[in-house]
C-alpha cells in the first residue's frame, strides 16, 4: 500500500467515523475529551485539515506559520468562553471556515499572510471557542487545553501531509477535493 493511499484511506476513516458525533459523546476526562473533540465533529475535522492542506501552496512564511496561527486562535477562542464572554456567530463561522476552506483549495488560492494569517486565526478562534463551551464539566482546564491542541495540531499537519503529496498529482483532483470540502461545509451550513 502506497503513502498517498494510507494517507486518503485515514483520512475517509476519519470522516466517515466522525459524521454524526458534531458536539456530543465526549469522554469526561480533561485530556481526553479535549482529544477526541476536534475528531468527533465533521466540521472540525474538515476545517482544521482543510487549512493544512490549503496551507502548503502559499508562501514559506505563511505556510509555516500556519500551525501558529491555527493554535493561537484556538487558544484564544477557548480563552474567550471559559472568561465568560459571548462570541455570537460562532457555529456560523465554524461552518464557513470549511465551505471557504474548501473554495481556497478548490480555485488554488493564494493569499498574502497577513489576510491569510488573520483569515485562518479567525476561524479558530470560533473553533477555539466552541471547544471552550464544550469542556465538561470538572475536567481540568490545562489537560483539556492540551487535548485539543495536540488533536488540532495532528489534523492540521495531517492535512498539510496530504497537500504535500497532492503536489505531485494533477491540479485537477485537488480542486475536486477543494469542491468536495466546500460542498460539505455548504451541506453543514444549512443541515
Amino acid at each position: 500500500m502506497t503513502l498517498t493511499t494510507k494517507l486518503l484511506s485515514t483520512a475517509a476513516l476519519l470522516l466517515a467515523s466522525s459524521a454524526a458525533m458534531a458536539h456530543s459523546g465526549h469522554a469526561e476526562g480533561g485530556f481526553t475529551s479535549g482529544l477526541l473533540h476536534p475528531m468527533l465533529g465533521l466540521d472540525h475535522l474538515l476545517a482544521m485539515a482543510a487549512i493544512g492542506f490549503w496551507s502548503v501552496r502559499q508562501s514559506n512564511l505563511l505556510k509555516n506559520a500556519t500551525p501558529a496561527f491555527v493554535i493561537g486562535g484556538m487558544v484564544l477562542g477557548a480563552s474567550l468562553a471559559w472568561g465568560g464572554l459571548s462570541l455570537p456567530g460562532v457555529e456560523t463561522g465554524i461552518t464557513f471556515s470549511v465551505l471557504l476552506a474548501g473554495i481556497l483549495i478548490a480555485t488554488l488560492a493564494k493569499l498574502p499572510t497577513a489576510i491569510g494569517g488573520t483569515l485562518v486565526g479567525a476561524f479558530m478562534v470560533c473553533h477555539g471557542f466552541a471547544h471552550g463551551t464544550e469542556m465538561p464539566a470538572g475536567a481540568a482546564l490545562a489537560s483539556y487545553l492540551a487535548g485539543f491542541s495536540i488533536a488540532t495540531l495532528a489534523i492540521t499537519f495531517a492535512g498539510r501531509g496530504l497537500g504535500a503529496l497532492m503536489l505531485r498529482t494533477d491540479n485537477r483532483v485537488t480542486r475536486a477535493l477543494g469542491g468536495t470540502v466546500a460542498v460539505a461545509g455548504a451541506y453543514l451550513a444549512v443541515a
